[in-house]
């Protein structure tokens, strides 16, 4: 919301500066984004009279001499197409500073002295959308009353001084100048004037030409006034300013009083021509399924029942609360208006302007809410300023349908449940003045008392709202500061918290990096690496396809990572991410998506660089799972791994499951080729794993184990095996002997070649026996081998080298 300061000084008499003014609207609730000045930054704008305009041969440029207010005519070359002799302009002098800090130069153009430039208001700062489609691709004319030599400024109000209001959504009050005219006087405990219009009505009835009625729950009144041999022209200056300032683009007179009560009462306002209706009953109704609508912008919209329309002969002539239509629209033309003001439902609003991608100044305080009490009041208002501006008569009462109640609302508290809340020692009588600073009504007494809240303030309708109010208006600056009690808890980390830091601690040792990818993503994409795809969760509206669909892997998004970096020649990568992925089990209407913590791991390029002594060293499989395996350790868990070829991104024989407990918790491997091309990466391998299953598997503390006192004995077995026969089945045989004292087991050796049938290899062991409670004799460790190598020959038919 765009506050004119000097609009607003006309509301409520104020003697503070308008910085002053937004430091102390800032610490009583209403959040102020900053103070500008149309004029900031601007100097040696003046205005100047055309006196004399000569167009420049086989160009473009005209030749003028234009009277500044000095003894002698300033020659200004000019090349904008509206340029003529006998209109006043803004020009900027030799010396002046315009939009972006230009310094203004004597100059020639095509060898013709130039002293000073011929402004268009865009080249002054002001925004295209703002600018007056007259004046859109030329210079703007000033009044015929402006003095030649004279700054601009008090001509276009850029003297005045704009605040721009940060709006939360239970302080829409406020998207008008009377709500921010009401909340200022509150704060500087003053009375607010505003300003009446005296309605002259004609004997003849508005009734006799239209009738209105109501067909839909989503309208709870609709109001219209006739008013006729109006005269579709310009704005007054006063009235294009005032707009332009608060950021809308004047139109006409008529579309330019309508904003104009926008921005004053917050009640959104239509005007129709009733030469185009083919009726005389104005129905407001819910759309059908398939009717249509060409808008004022010119676009066709397709209608569903959720829209409300305004229809003349059961044809849709505007959409509710968003947009008029097109083929009622003023013209230079129209001579006989209808005036609308209605209240609409506001989420019925919302929905279509999200669905239409349609969103307007009107629809947001439809979608916010508007004062009930004032609806008629702002339809008299705009009649009496269409007959004062636009000539028009306006014809004899409202014609309405609906109702709107209008009285104050009843809100009871107490003085106990304020000062509990706030902390404070307030007096009934301290509580009755700050509800008098804010226009409200109070009886009763300290032990209960009843305010009667405006229905300009429908936010506030409970007792908590009271005390909300008392404390802003008081001064949050002088609640008490107290600490808090403690209950006799002290605060700690979860058990989530604590794995999530223990893994990150984990993999930065490992040298990872951590990253933060996008939770939201394409659809193919959020698929993509997942063992079991759930149902999809797409955004209605996304604000593009790339960030669309909530994902189910990490592993999509840290790829776009990789491919950010090679892309820009940093090809050695090792990130991991901690975040959430998101599983639908039931329809996304009905049910959110369940949130699961997962821990993901890329690395790509090489481990090390080549050097004098040490060779390049790629990433590969074994790397990562070095990774995943540490990661195990550290959490005091064992994974095991299963060649796996379900994920048809990943490559069908570098790719295995994670496996805690016979539970799936995640995949490691080398991302498909096929893959990795799409994605223009070099070979890279991934992990991704549940956080949720390490967490429910994880001990609290580890039981302390006493240091054995006696020595262990280890001993080297050579395994000849076929090529099929894995490690993982060599250990689960060993295991199966039952060995007692059998403490560890480490593979040392493979070996392929020479002296070995081609279909087999050679594997060895390292076994280490240590008893807890004694020394082990060779005759012992004899028999725990001999049982190994039998459960290996029977089970695997391994061969003892």
């Amino acid at each position: 919301m765009l506050v004119s300061y000097k609009w607003l000084q006309e509301l409520v008499d104020l003697d503070v500066t308008a910085l002053e003014l937004s430091d102390k609207m800032s610490v009583t609730g209403i959040e102020v984004e900053g103070v500008t000045s149309p004029a900031a930054g601007l100097k040696k704008i003046v205005v100047g009279e055309v006196i004399s305009c000569e167009k420049v041969p086989e160009t473009h440029l005209y030749r003028c001499q234009v009277n500044v207010g000095e003894d002698e005519l300033r020659q200004i070359v000019c090349g904008a197409p509206n340029i003529k002799a006998g209109i006043k302009v803004i020009v900027a002098l030799p010396g002046a500073r315009i939009a972006d800090n230009y310094k203004i130069k004597k100059g020639k153009i095509r060898g013709m002295e130039s002293l000073g430039m011929i402004c268009s208001l865009q080249e002054l700062g002001i925004s295209a959308s703002v600018v007056p489609k007259a004046y859109a691709d030329g210079i703007y004319y000033l009044p015929d009353d402006a003095v030649p030599g004279s700054s601009v400024f008090p001509y276009l109000d850029w003297d005045d001084e704009i605040i721009e209001l940060a709006i939360t959504p239970n302080r829409a009050d406020a998207l008008s100048m009377r709500g921010v005219a009401h909340e200022v006087a509150a704060i500087y405990n003053k009375k607010v004037h505003f300003p009446e219009k005296r309605l002259i009505e004609t004997e003849k009835k508005a009734a006799d030409l239209i009738e209105v009625a109501i067909e839909s729950d989503k309208v709870l009144s609709y109001q219209a006034r006739v008013v006729e041999n109006v005269t579709v022209a310009p704005s007054p200056q006063w009235l294009q300013n005032l707009l332009m300032n608060a950021g809308i683009r004047p139109i006409n007179n008529i579309v330019d009083i309508t904003n104009y009560i926008l921005l004053y009462f917050g009640q959104p306002m239509h005007a129709f021509d009733l030469d185009t209706f083919k009726g005389r009953e104005i129905v407001a109704r819910d759309a059908r399924d398939g009717e249509s609508l060409v808008t004022l912008d010119g676009q066709k919209r397709e209608l569903v029942s959720d829209d409300i329309v305004i229809s003349v002969a059961d044809q849709a002539v505007a959409l509710g609360g968003v947009m008029g239509g097109l083929s009622t629209e003023i013209n230079q033309q129209s001579k006989r208006l209808v005036l609308e003001a209605a209240v609409f439902d506001a989420g019925a609003v919302r929905k279509t302007g999200s669905r239409l991608n349609l969103r307007s100044e009107s629809s947001a305080r439809f979608e916010k809410g508007v004062n009930y009490a004032t609806v008629a009041e702002a339809l008299d208002f705009a009649a009496a300023m269409l007959a004062e501006i636009a000539g028009g008569a306006v014809l004899k009462g409202r014609v309405e349908a609906g109702f709107l109640p209008t009285d104050t609302v009843a809100v009871s508290s107490s003085l106990g449940y304020v000062n509990v809340r706030l902390g404070t020692e307030l007096t009934f009588r301290d509580i009755e003045a700050i509800f008098d600073q804010l226009g409200f009504a109070v009886s009763g007494g300290a032990e209960a008392f009843t305010v009667a809240v405006p229905r300009r303030r429908w936010d506030i309708r409970i007792q908590a709202d009271l005390v909300e109010e008392i404390a802003r208006i008081y001064g949050y600056d002088k609640l008490p500061t107290t600490l808090p009690e403690t209950a006799g808890t002290l605060g700690e980390l979860t058990q989530v918290q604590k794995l999530r830091r223990k893994v990150r601690t984990i993999a930065e040792g490992a040298g990872l990096s951590e990253i933060i990818s996008y939770a939201l993503t394409r659809p193919d994409k959020a698929l993509e690496f997942t063992v079991q795809p759930s149902q999809l969760t797409e955004l209605m509206w996304p604000m593009s396809t790339e960030r669309s669909a909530l994902r189910q892997n990490m592993v999509a998004g840290m790829l776009d990572t990789i491919a950010y970096n090679a892309a820009r020649k940093n090809t050695d990568i090792a990130v991991y991410e901690i975040g959430k992925i998101f599983e639908q089990t039931g329809s996304p209407k009905e049910e959110l998506p369940k949130e699961v913590d997962r821990f993901a791991v890329a690395v790509s390029g090489l481990v090390a660089q080549k050097d004098f002594q040490t060779p390049t060293l790629p990433v590969d499989f074994f790397y990562i799972k070095g990774i995943i395996e540490t990661l195990a350790d550290k959490l005091g868990l064992h994974f095991d791994f299963a060649a796996s070829k379900a994920l048809s991104s990943m490559h069908p024989g570098r790719t295995a499951l994670i496996l805690l407990d016979g539970q799936t918790i995640g995949y490691l491997g080398q991302v498909h080729p096929r893959t990795a091309k799409a994605y223009e990466i070099p070979e890279t391998y991934v992990a991704e794993l549940s956080l949720n299953a390490l967490s429910a598997k994880i001990q609290p503390a580890k039981v302390f184990q006493e240091i054995v006192k006696f020595p262990s004995v280890s001993r080297d077995i050579a395994l000849l095996l076929d090529k099929t026969v894995s490690h993982k089945e060599v250990l689960e045989t060993i295991a199966s002997a039952n060995i007692k004292y059998l403490s560890a087991v480490k593979l040392f050796d493979v070996y392929e070649g020479n002296h070995i049938e081609k279909d087999k290899k050679s594997m060895a062991y390292n076994l280490t026996f240590q008893n807890p409670a004694a020394n082990l004799t060779d005759d012992d460790v004899a028999k725990y081998m001999e049982k190994i190598t039998g459960a290996l020959t029977e089970r695997i038919g391994a061969e003892i080298r």
